[in-house]
This record gives C-alpha cells, sequence and structure tokens, in this order.
C-alpha cells in the first residue's frame, strides 16, 4: 500500500475519532453546567490542551464584560456574572465545536476526515463514503445558516450519532486489509490518548489531592466523568456498587473489555500493527512500542497505579502514545 494511502485512511480514523469524543466531551459538560460553579470551560479544554487558545479567543470578550459590570449595582454585579459563565461556555462550546479557526474543533476534524475519505474512495465503501459525506454536509448547511438560531445541543448529538454510524458502517463492510487496519490504527490509538486524557484531567478536578477514596463525593460529577466515555451502565454491571473513585479510573483505564478503555484502546492498537507486521512481512521500532504500551495496561494493577500517582502514570502512558504516533508517521506514512 502507498504510504500516502496508509496516511489518509489513517488520519481519517484519527479525525473521526477526535470529533466523536469531543462531542460527548461537551454534551456531558452541557449537564454538569446545570449543577456546577462555571468551570466547566478550563476543564474540557485543559483535556485538549488548548487552554491558552481558549483564554486567548475569549481575551477580547472578558474585558468587554468587566467593563460593564464596573457600572453596575452589586446585585447587577452577581448577575452579570452568572451570564458570563454562561456565556463563557457558550464561547467553549463554539470554539471546540464550530470553529474553522480551531484545527481540532469538531467542524474542522469532521472536514479533514471527510477530505481523507475523499481521497480513498476506493479503498471505503459506499456506506462509509456516504455517511461520512453526509455528516459534513448536514453540518455545512447548518453553520452556512443563522449562528444565532443554532440549536448546538441537537447538532452535537447529530455528530456523536453519525459518527457511530461511520464507525459501524466501516466495521460491517470494510474488507480486512491493509486500509482496514490503518483506519483502526488511528482511531484507537486517537480513543486511547483521549480517554487518558479525560480522565486526568477530570479525576484532578474532582480529587485535587489525588487520593482515590473518598466519603463524600458528588454522584453526578463522578457519574459525567463516566458518561464521557459512554460507561454509566457498564460501571454498574461490572462493579454493583456506589460510585468510587479508584473502581471509576479501573474502569477507563485497565478493564479491557470496556470499548473506551486506555487498555482495551491499546490492545487493539497492537492487534493492527501485529496484522500489519504479517501483511509487510516485517517489524518495526513501533511494532515493539506498540506491544510494550500493551502489556503495560495488561499487567497493571490499579492499587500499584495510584501508589506511583495516577497522574504520573497516565502522563507516562500519554508520552509514549505520542512516541508511538510519531514512529508509525517514521515507519508506515514517511513522515
Amino acid at each position: 500500500m502507498l504510504s500516502s494511502t496508509a496516511k489518509n485512511l489513517y488520519w481519517m480514523g484519527r479525525y473521526l475519532q477526535r470529533a466523536k469524543t469531543t462531542a460527548r466531551l461537551i454534551e456531558a459538560t452541557q449537564r454538569m453546567a446545570l449543577q456546577s460553579q462555571g468551570k466547566e470551560a478550563e476543564g474540557v479544554a485543559a483535556v485538549f490542551g488548548m487552554e491558552d487558545e481558549f483564554r486567548l479567543s475569549q481575551s477580547e470578550g472578558q474585558g468587554q464584560a468587566q467593563s460593564q459590570s464596573q457600572t453596575q449595582s452589586q446585585g447587577g454585579q452577581f448577575q452579570s456574572q452568572s451570564q458570563s459563565q454562561g456565556e463563557r461556555l457558550a464561547d467553549l462550546i463554539d470554539f471546540l465545536a464550530f470553529d474553522e479557526t480551531n484545527p481540532s474543533s469538531i467542524v474542522s476534524s469532521i472536514g479533514y476526515a471527510r477530505r481523507n475519505a475523499r481521497e480513498e474512495r476506493n479503498n471505503i465503501t459506499v456506506d462509509v463514503w456516504e455517511s461520512m459525506n453526509g455528516l459534513w454536509l448536514e453540518l455545512g448547511a447548518k453553520l452556512r445558516g443563522d449562528r444565532a438560531g443554532l440549536d448546538r445541543g441537537a447538532l452535537i448529538e447529530t455528530v456523536k450519532k453519525q459518527s457511530v454510524m461511520i464507525f459501524g458502517a466501516a466495521q460491517v463492510t470494510l474488507l480486512r486489509d491493509e486500509a482496514y487496519n490503518f483506519f483502526q490504527l488511528g482511531a484507537f490509538l486517537e480513543r486511547g490518548d483521549n480517554t487518558a486524557r479525560i480522565l486526568d484531567v477530570k479525576f484532578h478536578l474532582l480529587r485535587p489531592d489525588g487520593e482515590p477514596h473518598a466519603e463524600n463525593m458528588d454522584y453526578f460529577a463522578w457519574s459525567e466523568l463516566l458518561a464521557c466515555i459512554g460507561a454509566v451502565r457498564t460501571y454498574r454491571r461490572i462493579y454493583r456498587s456506589a460510585l468510587d473513585p479508584m473502581r471509576v479510573a479501573e474502569l477507563m483505564m485497565l478493564r479491557r473489555d470496556v470499548p473506551r478503555s486506555v487498555h482495551h484502546c491499546l490492545w487493539m492498537v497492537d492487534a493492527s500493527m501485529r496484522e500489519l507486521a504479517d501483511a509487510y512481512g516485517t517489524r518495526g521500532e513501533a511494532d515493539r512500542l506498540a506491544g510494550e504500551l500493551h502489556g503495560r495496561l495488561r499487567y497493571a494493577r490499579i492499587d500499584r497505579v495510584f501508589e506511583i500517582g495516577l497522574h504520573t502514570f497516565l502522563r507516562g502512558v500519554r508520552d509514549d502514545i505520542s512516541t508511538l504516533s510519531d514512529e508509525i508517521g517514521r515507519q508506515f506514512l514517511l513522515d
């Protein structure tokens, strides 16, 4: 397979998964906003490492809000502060979902994924292409309209559902060859990194001391953390107990039977790499790194992880995922 073809399919999977994860995270953030104190924007921007970019995009609007608040009474200032929190969340959604100048936004990710899919029409099925192209056309049509009347929640839900349909179409229609393996490799590498980021940022926002146990905990907030990977009911089925921070971390990180856990994703990455090694008849540094990463999650114990420090462990996993991505680029994509 040409390296350009492999690259298009690999990044098609990554961009599509990035859009899907962002949609889930924004959906959970919107629900949390109903009961929180206006800190959602910082937490979500931190998941994607875009705090500075988001603050920069808000600097002008914040200056205007501050000048207006100085002219108001004490009661008026409280109302203005509440309104600014709501406006900040709306700005966050626009920045992460619909800002075309943000290369990691949902609309940008879908556009990149669709462009890659268009280049590889011969390597994907009609079902995958039509689902992808349909989502891109629907997004474009709604975003070209009146933004003031845009139902952001409904559009986020559309992205989430359509992304599931695209992945479903790929799962049941694509030929199991190199094209499928590169698509899977990109999707699961992105998903594993996203889950590690979400767990790292959200866990330490809820438990700043990093302790795995809590006597009094916000059930709703921890449920929304699980909702970011669609695993609220899964937690109840596995543990059949009240929410516990250590078990939440174990489910999101170490359970291979949870499709969005870090362990499951790295297992699938390793499996795709082995399939590609068999197809090409050679192995390289990327193959070794994929196996090492999978082994680390496979044999890790949650109590040992917290002895090391959850943030320290996840930072190491994320750094190695980034290194693996670079090695995949050098080994297959001629980056």
